[in-house]
């Protein structure tokens, strides 16, 4: 078990494009997504990109599954998502709360498409192409920014909109995403 330190806002690494993967038999692939899983499940995140960690590759995995921080969100299967394309369904946008593990102690209210298809490959270098909505699609809309060089907070519309979660929440144990 490898729990990586997840760099924090202010931190120039997390505003760098991330590069494609290039090499799906790499033992250092392999060693960065376990690490990634056990970085992300010790921290009780949804979801994880490689530049969080230091590392500037297109790689992000994610799941939810029955979590009290998100208690009306469907299940989101965990998933290593590599080289990411994502294609939104409609123009349709919705905003929502999330929360971030590089910007820890904060909430944000950030627009997301609702819909969308994301395209990529799997760890074994295997297509992935899924059509999602919802949380789903969202948690899929964070990570993918992380690649891209893009925090949550970037996309907020209104600073009114951004806090400390036990403000913004009294009395509410959220964590981090």
């Amino acid at each position: 078990m490898a729990i990586r330190e997840v760099l924090k806002m202010g931190d120039p690494r997390l505003l760098v494009q991330a590069l494609p993967v290039e090499d799906f038999s790499s033992p250092e692939l392999t060693q960065l997504i376990v690490d990634m899983q056990d970085t992300m499940r010790s921290l009780n995140g949804a979801g994880l990109a490689a530049p969080q960690i230091g590392v500037g590759l297109q790689v992000v995995i994610f799941e939810v599954a029955a979590n009290p921080r998100y208690p009306d969100a469907e299940n989101v299967p965990f998933t290593v998502l590599i080289n990411p394309v994502l294609t939104p369904l409609s123009d349709v946008m919705e905003d929502g709360w999330e929360g971030c593990l590089s910007v820890p102690g904060m909430r944000g209210l950030v627009p997301r498409h609702v819909s969308l298809r994301y395209q990529g490959f799997d760890a074994a270098g295997q297509p992935i192409d899924r059509r999602v909505s919802d949380f789903h699609a969202r948690v899929v809309q964070h990570e993918v920014d992380h690649l891209r060089g893009i925090l949550y907070p970037m996309r907020i519309r209104d600073l009114r909109d951004f806090g400390f979660t036990e403000t913004l929440f009294p009395g509410q144990t959220l964590q981090d995403d």
